[in-house]
């Protein structure tokens, strides 16, 4: 019997001895905070991390607390596929440091955890409305603030400003340099392109294939400089919008080299292109085949598709999101591709961040046509299969293509000119709310605005300015617009060549600086009309090429006359008795100041030119 014993006893120091010891690599999220909805669950990264027994110490300067952990607390656990990782749910009480200790037989790892506290009012943070402006950022090609960090030892690419596709150099500190100038614009909020780590060999400066996603790419900067980057526009009356792309990684991000489960990413014999049929979703005739390709196909072949149908990456998508704007105090967000991701999946991730922040606003790129087709995708619309994306805000492509198609000729045949415009308004009945439709002229995928219209002539770039900022919707600007920038080169379709850097001191012509200077008029006067923030819309019908427009509230109204036609136009004021006799004819235009009596018959409007008029009752 004593040798039986002695038996087991070997062979249980044996396989103790041959238990591979756990390392822990990555712990995500970094840290996480108390008093949050969102349950806590850690994904541990390292080597042979399966089964491991897990267990919570506080740490009292530096040193385990001795005895139950009361602050952290375990409350399971489960595996991947992968045995180098492992997901721990916590349950969070108390704000401290906390030591977290991986064992496997005798032998084990640490890893010191912060549990914070979480900032007074966090949960009711205000977000981007209707009343802001958003000035769109390509952070690498924007302004180069910190020449020192444009290459780093620990990233592939390296700055050549050189290369049209190649990275430039553009970065926090750019941004921060330029908060006055943004300002003076009249854009209240920001949205830079993705910071996040993009590690790719090449074409890495967009910023669309993550390789980290806890981490700011090192050449714009770090995450402490991200948050005081955030915290100083707060201080500039500036907001700031986190660009998310939970839809695809980069090839390169570290995970692809040891995936958590085989379906952490939608995987086919040969590399599979989405069919970027978005209207698999909702249409009754789709097939299955279709459906499927649209969500689970590569957006690209260095862009791997995530699936959010398995349940960790969810979660692991749900916690990131949340964090980053705890983490940086966000005030909103806006992401790329979304009806790439898994429809249901998709909806209940927007649904997981705004439990945490019932005010927060997400905007949404659904870069689709015609307007049901993106009305589908904002919450709140009635569709016919009862799928609420729970995302409240979409990017208005339909009305971005009317006004462009209206100004990139003469505007003379039957459907064109400022009736493209018309016809798009028409279609705001199919939007929940048409003040939560993000409404722009081009952004940093398309050719700019000055290169569409034509003859690249300016007057028809600040009349699609005067539509931009009156129409209802929340703005939004690409950076360089402001002083009519064209693209760099004779492609336009090569998005590389629009997106080049700010134009500084003495770039800045007489030109450039007189449209900056319309925008800024045009935007700060913007500001201050509630009417354009939350009102409704009366809308007149010509086919003269022009386009006549109210927004009114029972208190005031703006009243607006668009004429792209390339001769003088008479508004045809007796028109618009049904709406005018309900406000004092006579009116401010808030640009010049001018008085405008809207009674008289005999307005003119020159061409390619609009009238602003400010009435009240």
């Amino acid at each position: 019997m004593k040798n039986r014993f002695s038996l087991m006893a070997a062979a249980l120091l044996c396989a103790a001895w041959m238990t591979a010891a756990p390392k822990i690599q990555q712990v995500e999220p970094l840290c996480w905070w108390t008093d949050m909805k969102t349950p806590l669950t850690l994904m541990f990264h390292g080597e042979d991390l399966q089964d491991a027994k897990v267990s919570v110490q506080q740490l009292v300067n530096g040193k385990a607390r001795r005895g139950e952990c009361h602050g952290l607390v375990v409350r399971g656990q489960h595996n991947a596929e992968s045995p180098n990782y492992l997901f721990v749910d916590m349950g969070v009480f108390q704000p401290g440091m906390y030591r977290i200790t991986l064992q496997k037989g005798k032998k084990k790892a640490q890893y010191d955890y912060l549990i914070a506290e979480r900032r007074n009012g966090s949960r009711d943070r205000q977000s981007f409305t209707a009343a802001d402006m958003i000035y769109l950022i390509m952070s690498d090609r924007f302004v180069d603030g910190d020449e020192s960090n444009n290459s780093t030892k620990d990233t592939r690419e390296k700055a050549d400003k050189s290369n049209v596709n190649g990275r430039w150099g553009g970065d926090i500190q750019g941004i921060i340099n330029s908060f006055d100038h943004i300002s003076a614009l009249g854009a209240t909020a920001i949205w830079p392109t993705p910071m996040l780590c993009d590690d790719e060999e090449a074409w890495s400066y967009h910023g669309y294939a993550c390789s980290d996603y806890y981490h700011i790419d090192p050449r714009y900067g770090s995450n402490t400089q991200y948050a005081l980057m955030v915290q100083e526009a707060h201080q500039k009356g500036l907001k700031i919008l986190m660009d998310m792309v939970p839809n695809h990684c980069g090839a390169s991000h570290w995970w692809m080299k040891d995936l958590p489960y085989r379906d952490w990413i939608n995987q086919f014999p040969e590399f599979t292109n989405t069919n970027n049929v978005f209207s698999a979703n909702y249409d009754i005739n789709a097939s299955e085949y279709d459906r499927l390709l649209s969500n689970r196909g590569w957006f690209d072949h260095p862009m791997p598709d995530m699936n959010l149908e398995n349940p960790d990456l969810l979660k692991y998508f749900q916690q990131w999101a949340i964090w980053w704007i705890e983490y940086a105090n966000l005030d909103g967000l806006r992401v790329d591709t979304y009806p790439y991701i898994e429809k249901i999946p998709g909806s209940q991730w927007i649904k997981a961040i705004r439990e945490e922040y019932p005010n927060i606003n997400i905007v949404g790129e659904c870069w689709t046509r015609p307007a049901p087709a993106v009305a589908y995708w904002q919450s709140g619309t009635k569709n016919f299969d009862g799928f609420d994306s729970n995302l409240p805000t979409v990017m208005d492509f339909p009305t971005e293509e009317a006004i462009r198609q209206a100004l990139e000729n003469d505007g003379n045949g039957w459907g064109n000119g400022l009736t493209r415009v018309y016809d798009a308004v028409a279609m705001d009945y199919q939007y929940a709310d048409v003040n939560k439709l993000l409404t722009f002229l081009g952004n940093h995928d398309m050719a700019r605005i000055t290169d569409v219209v034509k003859d690249k002539d300016p007057r028809r770039v600040k009349l699609a300015y005067v539509l931009l900022a009156t129409m209802r919707g929340i703005p939004q600007v690409l950076y360089g617009d402001e002083y009519a920038m064209t693209s760099k080169g004779e492609d336009v379709s090569n998005h590389s060549y629009l997106r080049a850097p700010l134009p500084q001191g003495n770039e800045v012509t007489a030109e450039m600086q007189q449209m900056f200077d319309f925008q800024a008029a045009l935007f700060q006067w913007r500001k201050s009309e509630p009417v354009l923030h939350s009102g409704r819309t009366m809308h007149f019908f010509s086919r003269d090429n022009t386009y006549a427009f109210f927004r009114y509230n029972d208190k005031e109204a703006v009243f607006v006359f668009a004429n792209a036609a390339e001769e003088a136009r008479t508004i045809p004021t007796k028109h618009y008795a049904e709406i005018l006799g309900k406000y004092n004819a006579v009116g401010r235009n808030p640009l010049t100041g001018e008085s405008i009596d809207l009674s008289r018959k005999d307005i003119r409007v020159p061409a390619l030119s609009t009238l602003i008029v400010k009435l009240t009752k």
